[in-house]
């Protein structure tokens, strides 16, 4: 008995009128000491459950007390609390103070920060609430268990207590916890007895983590000199609860209970106890959901702090839920609006009602990773004047995303609605009334229809009071329904004035659009904070990427699909893997290999493929290869913003996609010379639909690898310059070739040597007969406005008539020495008048013609200057008529011709 009279007392210290009888029944002392707990909320039950015999009148004593006294009338020294800059708030969760080792940190942050004063919140450590929380549970159930989840309790900070205290500081913890748990022991028995505790019961017998937890965080800091001392913040937070399970603070009062209990325990460290508070009658109480955030905001705003820091286990706020959107970023400030407008659409941010104490001061907000201290954080705080740079950046107006998901929307339509005053107030009055809660309102101009959103658990109590309610104007025709849309979530979009600037909302929307989204409802209020629109459940998270994608991701940032992953295939995805990095951070530019296509098998990736790893991933996770269903998957994703296809084969069949590509809005790049110089009327249906899409097509590859031949042609001609003629050694085989047939070397040794050297095709007849040089004329000579077909080139071969059928590569490779002689001829002709031989195209854009042939220039002309494999262009124009311009470089290999794609790629971003 004097252990639960102990806890009585104990409860009876913050509670105005304890009311105790004098009777000599235990049964009857018991339901006399517990009446002020569990009767403080009428109960039917419970009256008549521990009604006291009739006639019988309970005399009393009253018991004020509080935990310390801070009543006025309490005559010592006084010292003035000083507010302001000086102090700075820290707050740290359940998982900052979790462990022993965690306390520790949680300690050396406190004595690093260089502030002058410093008030420190703090929760319980981590899982304490919930198991104080489960006691009162199991007590009630009359589950005796609750005494091992008790020692449970006692042990974890006993535990704890022993690895950072030591000595007296060590003996006075424990001396006090064991108090009470003694006293818990006690008040929980009495719940167990009465299977019953009122909300003021759970909230004191909860808080005590909070108690533990400050108490001895104070004690390890105190350990390392600092000036420091603990707050019960039940002595000094009174809050007034209101309904809907909330608390508002009682600003005057505490401000004055804050002085009274800073003059006598004046210190330069307060650790105080978050989520725990008193009614103005002393009763103990939390401040409910997210409290020891709320608890900061409210201290902060009592001592006019400098900066509110919470600390948390993630870098920061994001501008979206990371676990949906894998490219959510760190934001590295918020207005305190909205930060408002993101928590209350659920974003992991704050508490909506945390912001209201600090925005009122002005006091900044900093959202902290203890886990990681080099991260910056969030900070939360008024825009700043100078917030107007960049005004043409989207992103800048739209801070991030939030969603709520289990939501039904209830519509409300009728022509009789239209111009009747009070039909909204009768509809809303009926939702009221089951204590349904309306997240979001949506009402056209017309009146006809009142759409709005309710959590889905309540959408069947709201339907039915709605029928109810209206059943006169339904049963008449004045309403034609009330109509219920379940499985629906809600999309916010929320950002500072975005509402008011042009072009966000069609991006938004816009955005939906090609995720193929479809909207069901909208709202958008003048406050021009946030803009909200109600999606499909199931399209929830896609719609979500989608608006995110368009907002934060660079608009270059493009979905790529490589077909092709032969010589030059492989090296342009080296190429991208060793750039990727330079290219996001330096330029904004995210290239990402969404799929690779081969003749055989294919790799798909949803999230871009690891090109460190790409030939293993192709081994490892490789299928079929199928061109519809690869396309699909680099098109379909529709988190981001451009596509576009790379076809690095030589095949005329891929090639014929290109049209439909470019149709469905897939950008191509290409080295493939297939479709430029394919039938022309392919050709000019496809640069039609070009010139008229928004697409690009680009294949600045097809004619000199990675020289910018295709490129200056047409800067030429948009500048307005006539082109007349065009002249060049295209091919870098026969360039490689002819420079080295000289000094009395054999023909077929340079063509082996070639081949050797890995410039030639694998059949060495691919690149003799001069096709190759044809379709690169032909590209050429349609770039420059005529009209011809690949039929129309005169080409002159330099594989032997004879050698033209042979079975394989192998076998032509035996027979050239036999034409050695006609080709030495030619040479030694062309040497003795003092000029050497090139393999030339020739575009006569005068006489509307072309031709590739083997032609002799003097020594001294450029084209007889080459070395290597280079490939040389003069470009004769009416502006370069006497002295044509002249593009020069290499125009073969693996390396220069992956360059040139990459180039494009480049451009197309």
């Amino acid at each position: 008995m004097a252990s639960f009279s102990a806890a009585v007392a104990q409860f009876s210290r913050v509670s105005p009128t304890l009311t105790l009888l004098h009777s000599h029944s235990h049964d009857r002392l018991f339901h006399s000491q517990c009446r002020p707990f569990f009767l403080s909320r009428p109960s039917h039950s419970l009256r008549k459950g521990l009604t006291l015999p009739r006639g019988r009148e309970a005399p009393s004593t009253t018991v004020r007390a509080s935990f310390t006294d801070v009543s006025p009338s309490v005559s010592l020294e006084e010292k003035q609390l000083p507010k302001g800059e000086t102090w700075s708030v820290h707050k740290f969760g359940g998982t900052c103070v979790g462990t022993s080792q965690r306390i520790k940190n949680v300690a050396d942050i406190i004595l690093k920060d260089d502030s002058e004063r410093k008030l420190v919140v703090v929760s319980a450590m981590s899982k304490v609430t919930d198991m104080m929380y489960d006691l009162i549970h199991k007590a009630q159930s009359r589950d005796e268990s609750y005494i091992a989840a008790l020692d449970a309790v006692s042990e974890k900070h006993s535990a704890t207590a022993h690895d950072i205290l030591d000595g007296d500081n060590l003996a006075s913890f424990l001396s006090k916890l064991h108090h009470d748990i003694s006293n818990l022991k006690a008040m929980l028995r009495a719940i167990y007895i009465a299977g019953h505790a009122t909300e003021s019961f759970t909230d004191f017998v909860v808080g005590h983590g909070e108690l533990w937890s400050a108490q001895m965080l104070s004690l390890v800091i105190t350990k390392n000199g600092a000036d420091c001392k603990w707050m019960d913040t039940r002595d000094v937070l009174i809050v007034n609860p209101t309904g809907s399970n909330q608390v508002d603070p009682d600003y005057l009062e505490s401000e004055q209970r804050l002085e009274k209990w800073y003059s006598l325990n004046p210190c330069k460290v307060i650790i105080a106890t978050g989520f725990i508070a008193s009614t103005p009658q002393n009763i103990p109480t939390t401040l409910k959901r997210d409290g020891s955030d709320f608890s900061a905001a409210i201290m902060g705003a009592l001592f006019k702090a400098r900066q509110v820091t919470i600390w948390t286990d993630v870098d920061g706020v994001y501008s979206a839920d990371p676990r949906k959107v894998s490219e959510a970023v760190i934001l590295k400030t918020l207005s305190y609006q909205e930060a408002w407008e993101m928590s209350y659409f659920g974003a992991n941010v704050l508490h909506p009602r945390t912001i209201i104490p600090v925005m009122r001061y002005g006091i900044p907000i900093m959202i902290r990773n203890i886990f990681n201290l080099s991260a910056p954080g969030t900070k939360i705080c008024h825009p700043s004047v100078n917030d107007h740079e960049d005004r043409q950046n989207l992103q800048n107006f739209v801070k991030g995303f939030a969603t709520i998901d289990n939501l039904a929307l209830v519509n409300v339509e009728g022509t009789g609605m239209a111009g009747v005053p009070g039909t909204a107030s009768a509809i809303f009055g009926a939702v009221k009334d089951v204590g349904a809660n309306v997240i979001m309102i949506s009402q056209a101009s017309s009146e006809h229809s009142v759409c709005f959103a309710v959590p889905e658990k309540e959408v069947k109590a709201v339907a039915e009071a709605l029928q109810s309610r209206f059943r006169q104007a339904l049963d008449n025709g004045r309403l034609s329904q009330v109509a219920v849309i379940p499985n629906c979530s809600i999309l916010a979009a929320v950002g500072q004035k975005m509402a008011s600037t042009p072009g966000v909302s069609a991006s938004l929307f816009n955005a939906l659009a090609k995720a193929n989204i479809n909207v069901r409802a909208i709202a958008q209020g003048c406050s021009e904070y946030n803009i909200t629109v109600v999606v499909k459940r199931e399209d929830c998270i896609k719609a979500l990427r989608a608006v995110h994608s368009r907002f934060y991701l660079s608009r270059t940032t493009i979905a790529m699909g490589i077909i092709g992953p032969g010589l030059i295939g492989s090296t342009l995805l080296d190429q991208l893997r060793d750039q990727a990095s330079t290219l996001k951070e330096e330029f904004n530019i995210d290239l990402r290999v969404m799929g690779i296509l081969g003749s055989k098998s294919m790799l798909l990736s949803d999230v871009g493929i690891d090109l460190a790893r790409w030939r293993e991933l192709r081994e490892e996770r490789g299928e079929v290869a199928n061109v519809e269903k690869f396309v699909q998957h680099v098109h379909g994703n529709h988190f981001i913003p451009n596509t576009a296809l790379v076809d690095c084969t030589a095949d005329s069949a891929i090639a014929g996609y290109y049209y439909d590509w470019l149709r469905k809005g897939i950008h191509v790049v290409t080295p493939n010379k297939k479709a430029n110089s394919g039938p022309l009327d392919q050709y000019l249906k496809l640069r039609a639909l070009q010139r008229q899409s928004y697409t690009h097509y680009f294949y600045e590859a097809t004619v000199g690898a990675g020289l910018p031949i295709v490129s200056t042609l047409r800067g030429l001609l948009e500048t307005g310059d006539k082109i007349l003629q065009i002249e060049g050694i295209f091919s870098g085989t026969l360039s490689y070739i002819f420079n080295n047939f000289k000094d009395g070397r054999a023909f077929s040794e340079v063509v082996s040597e070639a081949k050797e050297a890995g410039y030639t095709e694998p059949d060495p007849r691919d690149d003799l007969s001069g096709t190759d040089v044809a379709r690169k004329v032909i590209i050429l000579a349609r770039e420059s406005g005529l009209k011809l077909e690949l039929s129309n080139i005169p080409v002159e071969s330099l594989v032997p008539e004879p050698l033209r059928a042979c079975a394989s590569a192998q076998e032509f490779m035996q027979e050239p020495p036999k034409f050695d002689q006609e080709f030495t001829k030619k040479q030694e002709d062309a040497e003795n008048a003092g000029e050497v031989l090139r393999y030339v195209g020739v575009v006569d854009v005068t006489n509307e013609k072309g031709v590739v042939e083997l032609r002799r220039y003097k020594k001294d002309h450029p084209f007889a200057q080459l070395s290597g494999s280079d490939n040389i262009i003069a470009f004769t124009t009416r502006r370069y008529k006497d002295q044509p311009l002249i593009v020069r470089g290499p125009g073969a290999g693996a390396q220069v011709t992956a360059g040139g794609i990459f180039s494009d790629i480049l451009r197309l971003a």
